[in-house]
């Protein structure tokens, strides 16, 4: 241990939390109201660090309040070492709930069309275990203690965190069996049909390309959706063709509300992996869980 540490004490507590209030507001006033302090104490706190680290953490005028780059610096430790602090007392002050109750974050794609769909089957598999789901786009990183384990989309190489791949992908068209006109027999007539974009039409350019077709122009015709679950529900309202990931899909193919038109398929580039924080992996409940993910998705159907 470096001996330093030795002589090391902790900033107080309150100073942290009227410095990371005021950064995070960039307001006393609104730190103060926060915190239900008064804003000679929120002042006093981040007098205190600043007197400690003996440079400005703030900016001040009399429009706003700005962080110095030694606040910018410090602000995620408080903000992480706070949040710590509240993981720290609802795992102590309610243990039935943590070995009860997992949170998960998934995106709102996977949690639309994977997750929430099979949440009947799990909680028949395992009366005794709550979830909590967050949808969202971004990868969370775990810091605040709120998720548990978490489903991500990649090459699963995040580092500190335990992963397991949940299945590999693969990609294809799907459409409608009552999409008018009837489905497409072959890529040439694929063509023909409105394509589904997921964000834009580079997609499915590259899939096209893999069976040496060309896309002209005339691809970037049709609508574009920033969620693949909404391009996966246009394509059972009948709107058009969209490529589509099997593992989201896997299930309105099973139950015939779509169907793959042609057989050509492609492995995807990233795969779904199970991740958590390695310090927490090893908890009963998220094994539990982490081995039913695993069941259902080598139950799934419509693979190709």
């Amino acid at each position: 241990m470096d001996a330093s540490m030795n002589n090391w004490w902790p900033p107080a507590l309150s100073s942290v939390r009227a410095f990371e209030a005021a950064a995070r507001l960039s307001s006393f006033t609104k730190a103060a109201a926060e915190l239900s302090i008064t804003q000679s104490a929120v002042s006093h706190g981040v007098r205190d660090l600043e007197e400690r680290f003996k440079v400005a953490l703030f900016v001040r005028n009399s429009r706003n309040l700005a962080l110095t780059e030694a606040g910018k610096l410090y602000l995620p430790f408080a903000t992480e070492a706070l949040a710590r602090l509240r993981a720290g007392d609802r795992a102590i002050l309610d243990p039935a709930r943590r070995e009860r109750v997992i949170t998960i974050s998934v995106s709102p794609s996977f949690a639309a069309k994977w997750l929430v769909p099979r949440l009947g089957d799990f909680a028949a598999a395992n009366p005794d275990l709550d979830l909590r789901i967050s949808a969202t786009p971004v990868h969370i990183d775990f810091s605040d203690g709120e998720i548990d384990i978490a489903i991500r989309h990649g090459v699963g190489d995040w580092p500190r965190l335990h992963c397991t791949q949940l299945c590999e992908e693969m990609l294809f068209p799907v459409c409608s069996p009552m999409m008018r006109g009837g489905p497409p027999k072959s890529l040439k007539t694929l063509l023909a049909q409105t394509l589904i974009h997921h964000r834009n039409s580079d997609t499915w350019r590259a899939w096209l390309a893999a069976f040496a077709v060309e896309a002209g122009r005339s691809i970037e015709h049709g609508p574009v959706l920033n969620e693949m679950s909404l391009a996966i529900d246009a394509a059972v309202a009948g709107h058009g063709v969209a490529l589509a990931r099997s593992a989201l899909v896997a299930r309105d193919l099973a139950e015939g509300r779509l169907i793959r038109p042609v057989p050509q398929a492609t492995k995807a580039e990233f795969a779904y992996w199970i991740v958590s924080p390695e310090t927490s992996a090893n908890r009963p409940p998220l094994i539990r869980f982490r081995e039913w993910l695993l069941e259902a998705a080598a139950a799934r159907t419509g693979d190709a």
